[in-house]
């Protein structure tokens, strides 16, 4: 097969190369190569080829031979599987009726031990409810007896309980005629130090009052003394017959500053002196 292939490449080859006549879309191939290459095909192509084109040629004889061995196949499968069926019906007829025999015998001996299990089971609960019976009475005596003795020592508990209340009771009043008098002496307190208090913020704000009048004074006299210095400037007077004499908060009585060395000088509104 590889050289069928080949061969065909060849003359592909070939025909592509060919010389073209002109005027026509035919073209000039070496017939030697060509036929050569042909007689390659031939010998090349498989026998299975001829084999495939005889049975192709007897495709209608073998198709009416294998219908017919078809047919035959089926009629004698379907006798078979009728065959088969039967005997499997039969068969399953056979288990089915062992099985419903099994089954039947089966209920019996599930009854039989149901019925015996249900007797135990009544037998059981009878003992069971004897023995309840019993327990419950004696457990009901013992919870009464307990009941009882608790409704006893919750009742001392009690009348102990109301006693120590009373007695409390009558202690906290006696705390609550101490608490009434020391609520008493609490709020004398309180008023005698808000009196105190008014007291010293008066006094404070007459002390303020005061300083601030001083400084007010002293403020005035230094502007004084600063109007007649300029004055004293505008003037062409130098400012060597002014001392600086800082005047105290604390002492009203010292001299101002810029006070002249001639205290008997007089002055107008504006630190200006005045002629004598």
């Amino acid at each position: 097969m590889y050289r069928v292939f080949e061969a065909l490449d060849e003359l592909v080859a070939i025909v592509e190369e060919a010389r073209s006549v002109p005027m026509t879309a035919n073209c000039v191939v070496p017939r030697g190569d060509v036929l050569e290459l042909l007689d390659d095909l031939k010998d090349s192509l498989p026998g299975e080829l001829d084999d495939a084109q005889d049975v192709l040629d007897q495709r209608d004889t073998l198709v009416g031979n294998a219908r017919h061995h078809a047919d035959s196949v089926i009629t004698k499968a379907d006798s078979e599987s009728e065959a088969v069926l039967a005997h499997a019906r039969a068969e399953a007829d056979r288990i089915l009726a062992e099985a419903k025999a099994h089954a039947d015998r089966m209920v019996d001996e599930a009854g039989a031990h149901g019925r015996q299990l249900v007797d135990e089971a009544t037998a059981e609960a009878h003992r069971m409810s004897t023995s309840a019976a019993r327990e419950f009475e004696a457990v009901t005596g013992r919870a009464r007896a307990e009941a009882q003795r608790a409704i006893d020592a919750g009742n001392n508990t009690y009348e102990k309980s109301v006693a120590d209340g009373i007695a409390e009771q009558q202690r906290l009043v006696s705390e609550a005629e101490v608490v009434t008098a020391a609520k008493s002496e609490a709020e004398r307190i309180i008023d005698s130090a808000h009196a105190e208090a008014d007291r010293l913020r008066g006094d404070c704000d007459i002390y303020v009052d005061e300083k601030l009048a001083s400084f007010e004074e002293i403020l005035t006299g230094t502007l004084r003394s600063v109007n007649r210095g300029r004055h004293q400037l505008r003037t062409g007077a130098g400012m060597h017959d002014y001392v600086e004499y800082p005047r105290s908060v604390d002492d009203p009585s010292a001299p101002r500053a810029g006070t002249p060395h001639h205290a008997h000088e007089r002055v107008d509104e504006r630190g200006a002196p005045l002629a004598v």
